[in-house]
């Protein structure tokens, strides 16, 4: 691998990845392929802690589970979410996340829906070293992208399932390779998604409640191949996400609602595999093993869990405030931060907006980003209206 293989690679990955750091001597966070992937690409849950898939159903629930839309308040939706990256660092890097959503039918129990998950890593002006001369070597434009379809089935009140197929293309030379040894890595992957939502019940403080419950298993599939070369491929982030969550009714207008969610990547982490003996450090290695057998070495690193709890007020749906708290082990990444948020709807349009704000000493390529997301409801109400 030459120079601008290895530096392409390393703009991928350092862009791709979460977070950027000062002191990376104890961090061996788990590493994948498209790691965007494991972004929050909109402001709803930018605002509650980079947590959704146990949250009320929304435009943008394709993206954390998509068993909630057969629960969804509106029969067909819209949304598109823009998020800038690494602000701090440059201005041309962003993420877009457009979803769509329908009932099937006319007995409100089944879904079909669609997203589009867009990278654009900006532009990246090569250059190298000919004698005392340095000489361009033209300019890369790396990007990365996904296409979701997913069908939602409500099995009873008040549970239903989802399937998910996703197509998955990471271009990290982004059109821009003199020996061809790097090229656009393609695959596909799958989700499978429950979400539970009980009927109202009389609860504390003889305010009425509601009880949610979400599971979902993501981005299962083949490894990404950037090189040609098997010993090189990289492992699709695959996540396990599970949450819980009560929602307390005030009054007919009033709504307060707390999640946590846990989530654990099922991807293994580097092992230690013995000592160099030169310098007497540790040496360690990814395993390479195929996705299942990858799940299960995954397990081994009880690091990879990361936690985050969320609270959201709401007024009759059309006003929100949010707030919510998202922690990740030092050694997997040191992702810590508080995240707020607010939410507004006028008719059938909606819009949300969430700020996070850095907890860790380690920096986050999303510190103070402010995220922005629309909504538009072009369907009519469902029965949902009523639970």
């Amino acid at each position: 691998m030459n120079l601008t293989t290895k530096l392409l690679l390393g703009i991928g990955l350092s862009a791709g990845f979460l977070g950027y750091s000062q002191d990376l001597s104890q961090v061996r966070p788990v590493l994948t392929g498209a790691p965007f992937l494991r972004i929050a690409p909109d402001a709803r849950s930018g605002g509650m802690g980079d947590q959704g898939v146990v949250t009320s159903p929304d435009a943008f629930s394709q993206f954390w589970n998509a068993a909630k839309y057969p629960f969804s308040r509106t029969s067909s939706s819209v949304g598109l979410n823009y998020t800038p990256y690494m602000g701090k660092l440059t201005n041309d890097v962003f993420l877009l996340y457009g979803a769509f959503h329908k009932f099937l039918g006319q007995d409100e129990r089944s879904t079909i829906s669609a997203s589009i998950y867009y990278f654009n890593m900006g532009e990246v002006d090569l250059t190298q070293l000919v004698g005392n001369e340095v000489t361009s070597m033209g300019t890369s434009k790396p990007n990365e992208f996904s296409i979701d379809v997913a069908y939602g089935l409500k099995l009873s009140d008040s549970y239903s399932m989802a399937v998910t197929g996703r197509f998955i293309r990471s271009d990290l030379a982004g059109g821009f390779n003199t020996d061809t040894t790097l090229k656009p890595a393609n695959s596909f992957a799958v989700d499978v998604s429950a979400y539970y939502t009980s009927p109202r019940f009389s609860s504390i403080g003889g305010y009425d409640g509601k009880v949610n419950a979400g599971l979902a298993i993501q981005n299962l599939g083949p490894k990404l191949d950037y090189t040609g070369n098997e010993e090189s491929r990289s492992y699709l982030p695959t996540m396990a996400r599970l949450g819980l969550g009560y929602d307390m009714y005030l009054d007919d207008l009033n709504k307060i609602g707390i999640s946590f969610e846990g989530s654990k990547i099922l991807v293994p982490g580097s092992e230690f595999v013995g000592m160099d003996p030169n310098t007497r450090q540790p040496i360690y290695e990814v395993p390479n093993v195929g996705p299942i057998a990858g799940i299960g070495k995954s397990f081994k690193n009880k690091n990879s869990v990361m936690m985050s709890g969320a609270l959201e007020y709401s007024y009759d749906n059309a006003f929100a405030v949010r707030g919510g708290y998202f922690h990740e082990s030092e050694e997997q990444g040191a992702r810590q931060f508080a995240t707020a948020g607010v939410g507004l709807k006028y008719r059938s349009f909606g819009l949300d907006i969430s700020y996070l704000i850095n907890m860790s000493k380690i920096n986050t390529a999303l510190d103070n980003t402010i995220r922005f997301g629309l909504t538009w409801n072009i369907g009519d109400e469902t029965s949902n209206v009523d639970n």
